[in-house]
């Protein structure tokens, strides 16, 4: 029930002590402010994590090998460890149930490629077709690489933005024909990547073509794969844990290598990647949903303190009330009014003035790892409910007090 001279009391209170309840009220909604920032940041930094993920297909395994580190059936260490069509292969052919994209790759380094007077150092890679997935690289003119060229060993190119940017300033590239250390290629298709630059200076070539004119014999330098999407997370990833850990037996197998050496065959799983990611993400944001919350307990406890004064400065009238019949309760309930209404009000001042932070400022942060900060509905709402039960526990032990006073105690205070 609305109480005007309750209000009125509230007020008058305030006027009075205008810097004390500023300092106090500041408290409170530096706290708020502290906490929904660094939530934003948080969401922000999950953002930036998500679309580093997003550059690559979201559960791809990527195969590399490096030279053994420890010494098996009278092999010593430091053999370096070269992959073959036939890994390629025979991991296709035992898992075909299994996977959903599948490339090897065999790449040429910072190859020069010419058109008319125009050349560049670019990355030239030799896949597969269903590499435009693995990278998931989309296609803006003509179209990616398929199966016919590989089995007919085609002098075809796909390349990517960057590169016609520079080598065709902007022309058609499609049906023209760019040289690839002077070996002629024609340009099939134009890609663009969500990775950007990076990924957009290469120039894709069928794997068969490219060990056959760069001398490449049936040497790989990597491979990739992908399995289906599975219903949750958790699935994908034991699958995709399985799948690891049977393809690096078989690698291991396959080219003498020490089960316990780590060197030898590196396998990237991009899922188990991600769940360390989300699970680093969440503690982080556990950590800022802390620091957050302490700031806020340090503004309560400086409202509590104040409103401990208010009451020993009041006692008198808390006594003359109590003598003329005012129950606790309703003693109680005027020290919670003002401590809930001065926390509420400087704690949506902090949130407001968090969220226009983010809303005006946030757009214009783009960093590797941290992309538009911004926070929810739900925690919005979350903050508000801090908000009132905030004001309610800086409250509650002064009104307590102020409950306990006698009246004949009250009226002999000076």
């Amino acid at each position: 029930m609305f109480n005007l001279e309750r209000w009125e009391e509230i007020f008058e209170t305030i006027r009075k002590n205008k810097l004390r309840t500023f300092l106090t009220g500041l408290s409170v909604a530096s706290g708020i402010f502290i906490l929904v920032v660094l939530l934003g940041i948080g969401e922000g930094m999950r953002n930036g994590i998500s679309r580093e993920f997003q550059q690559d297909a979201a559960n791809q395994i990527f195969v590399w090998t490096g030279t053994t580190s420890v010494e098996y059936k009278g092999l010593n260490p430091g053999r370096r460890i070269q992959l073959k069509n036939e890994d390629f292969n025979q991991t296709s052919r035992r898992h075909i149930d299994e996977l959903e994209y599948r490339s090897s790759v065999y790449r040429i380094w910072n190859a020069v490629v010419n058109y008319g007077k125009e050349s560049g150092a670019y990355s030239v890679e030799g896949v597969w077709p269903d590499y435009q997935f693995l990278e998931n690289s989309s296609m803006v003119e003509g179209r990616y690489l398929n199966f016919k060229d590989l089995e007919n060993y085609e002098k075809v190119a796909v390349i990517g933005n960057k590169v016609k940017n520079d080598l065709f300033k902007g022309g058609d590239p499609i049906g023209k024909y760019l040289q690839v250390s002077n070996i002629n290629f024609k340009v099939i298709g134009v890609f663009t990547d969500p990775g950007g630059e990076r990924e957009e200076s290469r120039v894709y070539v069928p794997i068969t073509t490219a060990q056959r004119v760069f001398n490449g014999q049936n040497n790989v330098n990597n491979m990739s794969f992908t399995l289906p999407q599975e219903g949750s997370f958790d699935k994908a990833l034991a699958a995709s844990n399985n799948f690891t850990a049977k393809l690096e037996q078989n690698l291991k197998e396959r080219h003498t290598v020490a089960p316990e050496d780590t060197r030898a065959i590196n396998i990237n799983n991009s899922l188990e990647n991600a769940k360390r990611f989300y699970d680093l993400m969440d503690m982080i944001k556990f950590f800022f949903w802390g620091v957050g919350i302490c700031t806020i307990i340090a503004g309560i406890v400086g409202v509590s303190n104040i409103m401990l004064i208010i009451v020993k400065e009041r006692t008198r009238e808390i006594g003359v009330r109590k003598a003329l019949g005012a129950e606790p309760l309703s003693i109680v309930g005027m020290v919670l009014h003002e401590s809930i209404f001065v926390t509420a009000i400087a704690g949506f001042v902090g949130l407001i003035t968090s969220l226009a932070l983010l809303e005006f400022v946030g757009p214009l942060i783009e960093t590797q790892y941290i992309a538009n900060p911004a926070v929810n509905f739900k925690v919005a709402v979350s903050t508000v409910i801090i908000l009132v039960v905030a004001g309610a526990l800086a409250g509650f032990f002064p009104a307590w007090r102020a409950a306990r006073i006698k009246p004949i105690v009250a009226l002999r205070d000076e």
